[in-house]
């Protein structure tokens, strides 16, 4: 009786315990900011999810996506500014994608003063997207990690970690060839067009 009894007890825990593990669709996103599992459950719910997927992942692939900076600073080098270059000529491909701009920093200070400091850092590079072409209605400068997503851990500076990391957020909701559900036609559109390309020869 006795054993039966926790056994009966062990299946009611087991089943307390399945229901802590439900969560919210989206919650297991990093919460940069309020709405991003709500963001996340609109792109699953309206299908859009595995094309702004491919998108990202095309994205990663094709252009740098970190920005680094010197210490305690938001200025853009010479080599920062040829990497955003490449990312607004990406960018401008496809004006019915959005884009996020996440900022980090390496791990000395103060958690506030990184938090802001992150900030500034990725809102330094939607600026310079914007001056490149690309609408600001495009670009979301909202989250930063502060020093919270280090590359490397190590309490000394590092200039890996003083970063910014641009990824695809989303659709444009308002574009009309969103709207209407092109959502394939938009992802392949350019491999169609980059075919007609003159390639360069490849290296020997």
């Amino acid at each position: 009786m006795i054993t039966r009894r926790f056994f009966t007890l062990g299946l009611g825990c087991t089943a307390l315990a399945a229901c802590d593990n439900t969560r919210e669709l989206g919650a297991g996103l990093d919460e940069g900011g309020f709405g991003n599992p709500t963001a996340h459950n609109h792109l699953v719910l309206t299908g859009q999810m595995p094309y702004v997927v491919n998108l990202a992942e095309r994205f990663a692939a094709e252009v740098p996506t970190t920005v680094n900076f010197a210490f305690d600073s938001v200025h853009l080098d010479a080599e920062a500014q040829s990497i955003l270059r490449r990312q607004a000529h990406w960018i401008r491909q496809f004006p019915e994608v959005t884009f996020r701009v996440f900022g980090h920093t390496d791990l000395v200070g103060s958690a506030a003063y990184n938090h802001q400091l992150g900030l500034r850092r990725a809102r330094a590079v939607v600026n310079a997207l914007v001056r490149h072409g690309i609408s600001r209605a495009r670009l979301e400068a909202l989250v930063s990690h502060g020093q919270t997503q280090p590359l490397i851990f190590t309490q000394a500076r590092e200039r890996q970690n003083r970063r910014t990391v641009t990824e695809v957020s989303g659709f444009m909701q308002r574009h009309p060839t969103v709207l209407n559900g092109q959502y394939a036609q938009i992802i392949y559109r350019e491999y169609v067009e980059s075919a007609t390309r003159e390639r360069p020869p490849p290296y020997l």
